[in-house]
């Protein structure tokens, strides 16, 4: 039985695109850490930006997140002023999570996230938006044939 030697992480799609995940956050990382957000805080803002008002579980699922992951990362920004926290009036067990002024200010903040993103990479606008549809299609693919 012969075993066929294991081929290079390069030549991986799922290291590439782990590489490629990682090299966005240190990009991301001295911008972000001058506004105060992780990454991660970040992405619970952004999900915010597009709706805001969610539950923790709806933030959670648009990130394909556990609730677990999502409320220590809610509860830290509301600490620092980006939030809040209200029970739902119709259900109690729901958490509605809303920005504040100081959390709906820093999408405008975080807009550079993009344009540090396109000069680093090299890549243009056009480049980008098909990268993104391409990764988009196999992560919805992947997540299809789970279900």
């Amino acid at each position: 039985m012969s075993q066929d030697p294991a081929p290079p992480l390069d030549s991986q799609l799922c290291f590439s695109l782990y590489a490629a995940s990682m090299a966005v956050n240190r990009t991301y990382k001295p911008i972000l850490d001058g506004l105060g957000l992780t990454y991660p805080q970040y992405l619970v803002l952004s999900t915010l930006w597009e709706k805001n008002g969610l539950a923790i579980s709806a933030i959670a699922d648009r990130l394909a997140l556990e609730s677990s992951t999502i409320t220590p990362l809610v509860k830290r920004l509301e600490s620092s002023g980006f939030l809040t926290r209200l029970r739902n009036p119709k259900d109690e067990r729901q958490v509605l999570v809303s920005l504040t002024a100081k959390g709906r200010s820093m999408k405008d903040k975080t807009a550079c996230l993009t344009q540090t993103l396109l000069e680093r990479s090299g890549l243009s606008v056009d480049q980008i938006i098909k990268l993104n549809r391409q990764v988009q299609g196999l992560r919805d693919a992947l997540v299809g044939d789970q279900g």
